[in-house]
C-alpha cells in the first residue's frame, strides 16, 4: 500500500534540525565557545523522536515498532560498527605514537602548502577504490588532524579537503553502493553512467586541487624544520589499512586488522601492555557514543517520518512542478536533494526516488544515464555537506571538538562547484532547448 504524501510527517525531523543547528546559532550570537557542542546531537534528535510520537497516528506500539525497524536499518547498524571501530583503530594506533610518527614523517617530506591538496588527491584515490566515502575518511583523517595541528594549517580547510576527496570517490567508484543504486534504479549499465559523471566531477576536482595549492597555506609563518622524528614502523599500521581497503578487503576486516597490528606493534616498542591495550580499544570505542547514539536515532526518526508520508509529502511536491525535460532533470536534482537532507543517508535517498526518477524521465524524454548521474551527484552533494550527516560527523570526531560543521562548510570547494557544474549541465542541454515544454512519452 502507498503512503499518502503529509507535510506533517516532516514535522518531527524540522523540530530535530532547528533544535540542532538553532541552539548552536544562538549560543554563538551569544558569545559561547564552541557553541554547536554545547547541546548533544543526540538529545535534539530525541526531542525530534518524542515529536513524532506524539504528532503521529496510531498506537505506540505501532510507532515504537517503526522506530525500532529504523534504529536497526542494516545501513546503520553497519554505520555503527564503523564508527566503533574507527575510533579503536584511531585510539589505538595514537597510543602507540603512530599519529606522530605519521605526521611527523609527512611533515619531513611534504611541504605544509602542498598538505591540503595531497589529501584531496588521496582521498579521492581511496574512496574511488574501495567505493565507499566514509572509509576513506576513517583512513585519512587521523592523520589529517594531526598534520593541520604540527604545520599550522587550517583545521577547518585541512578537513574539507579530506571531505571532498572522499566524496568525489563515493559519486565516481563502480563499486560505490550510490553509483550500484543509481544505475540499477534507472537501468543503465555503469559505464555510461560513469561517462556522464566524470565530465562534471573532474573539472571540479582540478580547480579544487587548485585552489588548495594556493589557498592552502599555513595560517602565519610557522617555523618548520627541516626533518621531525619518526618510527617507520610505527607508519606500517597506516599503510596496511590504506593498501587493504585499496584493494577491496571488507571495512570491518580493515579496520579490526589494523587495531591488532598497532597493539602488536605497541606492544613490541613498549608503548602500552596487555591490559591497557584492551583499555585503549575501549576508550575508542567510548570515544564515537555520540555519533552512534546519533546514527540509530535518526534512523529511527527517518523511518518514522517516511512512514507518516513526510518523504512523499517531498516527492508529490517537486512533482507537481515539473513541466518539460529541463524541469524533470532539475525535478530529480530537487528529490534526491531533498530526501538526502530528510533522511542523511544518499543510498537510501536514491532507493527512495530512482523509480521516480526514472518515471519522470522517460515520461520527458531524459535519457537513463542523464537521470543517474543526477541521483549519484545531487545526494553526495548534499551528504557531504548536512552537518548531521555520517560523513561530516565522523569527520569532525577526529578533531575533537575544535572545528564546527559551520566551519568546514564554506570550505567544501569541491561539493559546490559540483553542484554548479551540475546545475550547467542541466540548464545547457541541447534536447531541453529544442523541447521547452517537454515532450510526453
Amino acid at each position: 500500500m502507498k503512503t499518502k504524501g503529509d507535510f506533517k510527517g516532516l514535522i518531527p525531523f524540522i523540530i530535530f534540525v532547528t533544535i540542532y543547528l538553532g541552539s548552536g546559532i544562538v549560543l554563538g550570537m551569544a558569545g559561547v565557545e564552541m557553541s554547536f557542542y554545547q547541546l548533544p546531537a543526540p538529545i535534539a534528535a530525541f526531542v525530534g523522536i518524542i515529536s513524532a510520537f506524539v504528532l503521529f497516528k496510531g498506537s505506540i506500539e505501532e510507532k515504537f515498532k517503526d522506530f525500532i525497524k529504523g534504529c536497526g536499518h542494516e545501513d546503520i547498524i553497519v554505520m555503527c560498527i564503523i564508527y566503533l571501530l574507527a575510533g579503536a583503530f584511531g585510539g589505538v594506533s595514537k597510543a602507540m605514537g603512530g599519529v606522530d610518527s605519521v605526521v611527523n614523517m609527512g611533515l619531513t617530506f611534504i611541504p605544509a602548502q602542498y598538505i591540503p591538496a595531497g589529501l584531496f588527491v588521496i582521498g579521492a584515490f581511496i574512496s574511488t577504490s574501495t567505493g565507499t566515502s566514509v572509509g576513506s575518511i576513517v583512513a585519512i583523517a587521523p592523520v589529517a588532524v594531526g598534520l593541520a595541528e604540527a604545520s599550522g594549517l587550517s583545521m577547518a580547510l585541512t578537513l574539507a579537503a579530506v571531505m571532498g576527496g572522499s566524496m568525489f570517490g563515493d559519486n565516481l567508484s563502480v563499486i560505490s553502493d550510490t553509483t550500484i543504486a543509481a544505475t540499477r534504479t534507472q537501468g543503465v549499465e555503469m559505464r555510461d553512467k560513469f561517462r556522464e559523471n566524470i565530465g562534471l566531477a573532474l573539472p571540479a576536482a582540478v580547480i579544487t586541487i587548485i585552489l588548495l595549492i594556493f589557498l592552502g597555506r599555513p595560517d602565519g609563518m610557522v617555523e618548520m624544520a627541516a626533518s621531525y622524528n619518526y618510527e617507520t614502523v610505527k607508519v606500517i599500521p597506516y599503510v596496511v589499512v590504506l593498501i587493504l581497503a585499496v584493494a577491496g578487503l571488507n571495512v570491518f576486516a580493515v579496520l579490526t586488522g589494523g587495531i591488532l597490528l598497532s597493539g602488536f606493534i605497541g606492544l613490541l616498542k613498549g608503548d602500552f601492555t596487555t591490559l591497557s591495550f584492551a583499555n585503549e580499544v575501549y576508550n575508542g570505542f567510548s570515544g564515537m557514543q555520540e555519533i552512534f547514539l546519533l546514527s540509530l536515532l535518526t534512523g529511527g526518526l527517518a523511518q518514522m517520518v517516511a512512514k507518516a508520508g513526510g518523504i512523499q509529502w517531498l516527492l508529490e511536491s517537486v512533482q507537481k512542478r515539473i513541466k518539460g525535460r529541463r524541469s524533470a532533470q532539475l525535478g530529480v536534482a530537487a528529490l534526491v536533494s531533498l530526501t538526502d537532507a530528510a533522511v542523511a543517508n544518499n543510498t537510501v535517498a536514491i532507493i527512495i526516488n530512482g523509480p521516480l526518477a526514472k518515471e519522470m524521465s522517460e515520461k520527458y524524454n531524459v535519457e537513463g544515464k542523464r537521470s543517474a548521474a543526477l541521483l549519484d551527484i545531487f545526494s553526495c552533494i548534499v551528504q557531504g555537506l548536512i552537518p548531521y550527516g555520517a560523513q561530516m560527523l565522523i569527520l569532525l570526531s577526529f578533531a575533537k571538538g575544535s572545528v564546527t560543521p559551520f566551519e568546514v562548510i564554506p570550505l567544501l570547494w569541491y561539493q559546490h562547484l559540483l553542484a554548479v557544474f551540475a546545475f550547467i549541465y542541466i540548464m545547457k542541454d541541447k534536447e531541453a532547448q529544442t523541447e521547452p515544454t517537454g515532450n510526453p512519452a
